[in-house]
């Protein structure tokens, strides 16, 4: 069995020592070629030289304030340094080096197959087995330590493999074959982790750390036995996290902080979940100074936020938010809205700091919109909000407002990731309304307070929206959808509002006020379109809606049973037809301002609802004027419709006519011919034969007399149009 080892050691030294000759001597060739060919590109250039001496111009005119120019020229690389987007030099690194990480993963797992294939042959003993691991870990090691100058990357890679060897082997010799305490266990991954914190520091590879702090994070859960040790977990974390922080600003290896952040906030979470204590404040403050000095790094050193900071700004402050009123609403602890406030005046501090330095640019937005947010947020926890939905709808809107000041496409696609979850949370709000067991009273209850955050988060996006709206038209599909959203909230939020405080009254009650609001909303909606910046498109799909509405409105409504049957008061009817002045102003001022007059069947549906509320609700005030109660209702009902309706009817189509001829409308005259043509119709054909004498000679005579005025105003409208034409012609023959 030793021989069998002692043989594979051998055959990996004398790999690992063959293929680094191979590629010594590979690189001595390149660097012979690399330095033939920049010897030939300089003597071409210098033929060049030659060539053009003529044209060279002095270079004495371009060589003022050299120190200025490099200076600025140092800042702005430092500044597309530091703004760059870290993903791209991520794939870069999976990309030319995939090879690489698949091979120390598949020289782990060969190793491990090994010691699994001795133990099951009981070649080797426990003691031995984790002496085989340490020893391949530590080879590992140090054969990356002898190819570093020449195979930096690589280098690293096999020493993260070997490090992961040694983690691993602590937490099978602790797990399985409990060679030693937990607490043994634990100072073993502890030494492991500031090993290869050394070593990466040492080598100054920012890959080799990230491999560290996956161990460093990773080993409390490998060598974990089931007891919930938070208080020694987390003050190892902080340990941790404080020594990420200061390799942070040694070296400005960002992606140690964001490791250290996804880590540290679900182990948090996880506690705050499992046992919510008040001991967890405490560490939620420590994680929250922490990660917000490591989100200043840049600004203490540039002055400046890039767009990972700003993010990290945001997550740090609402992640640590949403913690710690967790905790105090769970313990029953007031005020919720203490720590919103302390980090409110934290960013202030920043924000004021830059006001007096007269510096009105991204620092001071970024700074300005976190503290008011969480002022906002303050007010929001303190009337009893619910937490998640605020939190989000607020960071939301946050993240929107800094993505218009920094203009980082990043910021703005959190918040389209964000948003739907903010609809998601309203919609789980909402369900209270069923589920709470207590009468919520009237507006100032949790479940509107709510509402009215996200309702106040949905303007204040549309506002931010607005120009961009108008400025990329490719967008339209997206920004509509959106817009569509934030109305739906809006509107969804304070309709469920108005039927919970009116559900222990009447249907209809219900029904009509609930109606009425709709109605009311979207007229509200077109009359400020130019302010929201709505679409044609969008336009006309709440023109649309809002006719729906108009003719579900008028003609679902049940309240002529209801009155009749004493169920509500003859007095609500005048509630009713509040819709009647909405109607108006939509068919006055909104519909001529569109573009929805430009469809023909505009016209139609336009008058149909004209049609339907003028019939029904002269229908209405005929059968109240009449009953008092159910008692011959259905020989009014009758009454009016063989009677009243066709006269009403023949108005309404001489009205459409003579506006027709009026404003030159040719569908309007349509209109109002096909409607008069189905008056004349239902007359002869169907009423006239259900009349009585007196009925018949009165129908007749009135629709006698309003057919002959409608013709003789149709003649009238004619000829003033033909004289008109006329006139236009001999005054132009005049001139000529």
């Amino acid at each position: 069995m030793t021989s069998l080892l002692l043989l594979i050691f051998i055959l990996i030294i004398l790999v690992s020592w063959v293929y680094y000759k191979l590629n010594r001597r590979i690189e001595i060739l390149e660097k012979q070629i690399s330095d033939l060919s920049k010897k030939g590109s300089q003597e071409n250039e210098e033929i060049k030289e030659i060539q053009n001496e003529e044209v060279i111009l002095p270079t004495q005119a371009t060589s003022y304030n050299f120190t200025s120019t490099a200076t600025s020229t140092d800042r702005k690389e430092t500044e597309q340094e530091i703004q760059k987007d870290w993903l791209v030099p991520f794939f870069d690194f999976i990309k030319n080096n995939i090879l690489t990480i698949i091979g120390i993963f598949t020289l782990v797992l060969g190793i491990g197959y090994f010691v699994k294939y001795a133990i099951d042959k009981n070649w080797i003993g426990e003691n031995s087995r984790m002496g085989i691991g340490f020893l391949a870990g530590f080879i590992l090691i140090i054969a990356a330590h002898f190819i570093r100058k020449n195979y930096t990357i690589f280098s690293s890679i096999i020493m993260g493999g070997g490090l992961a060897v040694l983690y691993f082997t602590t937490t099978i010799a602790f797990r399985e074959y409990h060679l030693f305490t937990q607490n043994t266990a634990f100072l073993i991954t502890c030494a492991i982790t500031l090993l290869s914190i050394f070593l990466s520091y040492r080598y100054n590879s920012e890959t080799l750390i990230v491999f560290s702090l996956f161990g460093g994070f990773l080993a409390p859960l490998m060598i974990s036995t089931g007891q919930s040790n938070y208080i020694f977990l987390f003050t190892y974390l902080s340990f941790l996290n404080i020594g990420m922080l200061i390799t942070v600003y040694l070296k400005n290896w960002k992606s140690v902080g964001w490791i250290a952040f996804i880590f540290t906030a679900i182990y948090l979470y996880f506690w705050t979940i499992q046992k919510t204590d008040l001991t967890t404040i405490i560490f939620y403050i420590v994680t929250y100074i922490i990660f917000y000095a490591f989100a200043l790094q840049n600004y203490f050193k540039y002055n400046m936020l890039s767009k990972l900071d700003i993010l990290m700004l945001v997550l740090i402050n609402f992640t640590s938010i949403i913690g710690l009123v967790y905790i105090f609403n769970v313990l029953r602890y007031d005020p919720l809205s203490i720590f919103p406030l302390a980090f409110a005046l934290i960013n202030v501090f920043f924000a004021f700091r830059e006001y007096q330095n007269k510096k009105f640019e991204r620092n001071y937005s970024v700074f300005a919109g976190i503290g008011i947010s969480l002022l906002t947020l303050a007010v929001a926890l303190q009337f009893k909000t619910h937490l998640i939905t605020s939190v989000w709808a607020i960071e939301a809107s946050l993240l929107l407002y800094i993505w218009k000041k920094t203009h980082h496409s990043i910021f703005k696609v959190f918040f389209y990731l964000l948003f739907p979850l903010v609809i998601l949370s309203q919609m789980m709000t909402w369900t209270e309304y069923i589920n709470n067991e207590k009468h919520l009273t009237v507006v100032f209850n949790p479940v509107f307070l709510t509402s009215l955050v996200v309702i106040a988060s949905c303007f204040f996006n549309l506002i931010l929206l607005k120009k961009e709206s108008k400025e990329k038209s490719d967008t339209e599909f997206f920004e509509n959808t959106f817009k569509i959203l934030c109305f739906g909230v809006i509107y969804l939020s304070i309709l469920f509002e108005l039927i919970y405080q009116l559900s222990s009254l009447h249907l209809v009650i219900i029904l009509t006020y609930s109606f009425l609001y709709s109605i009311v909303f979207t007229c509200l909606l077109l009359s400020i379109k130019n302010q929201l910046s709505i679409s044609e498109n969008l336009e006309n799909l709440l023109i649309y809606g809002a006719l729906l509405l108009f003719i579900a409105h008028i003609s679902s409504s049940q309240i002529v049973n209801a009155v009749l049957s004493k169920e509500i008061d003859l007095s609500f009817y005048w509630v009713h037809l509040i819709y009647l002045l909405p109607l108006l102003y939509f068919i006055i001022k909104l519909i001529p301002k569109s573009q929805f007059l430009k469809q023909k069947t505009s016209y139609w549906i336009v008058s149909f609802v004209c049609i339907l509320s003028v019939s029904l609700e002269f229908y209405r005030i005929y059968i109240f004027s009449n009953n008092s109660n159910y008692k011959n209702l259905f020989e009014h009902q009758e009454h009016f419709r063989v009677l009243y309706l066709p006269i009403i009817w023949a108005v309404l189509s001489c009205s459409f006519i003579f506006a027709g001829l009026k404003k030159n409308i040719p569908e309007l005259n349509k209109i109002g011919f096909s409607l008069l043509g189905i008056t004349i119709l239902k007359l002869y054909l169907f009423d006239v034969w259900q009349m009585d004498n007196v009925s018949r000679i009165i129908a007749f005579l009135i629709l006698g007399i309003i057919l002959l005025m409608s013709s003789f105003m149709f003649q009238k409208f004619k000829n003033m149009l033909k004289n008109l034409v006329e006139k236009d012609e001999n005054s132009a023959d005049e001139e000529i």
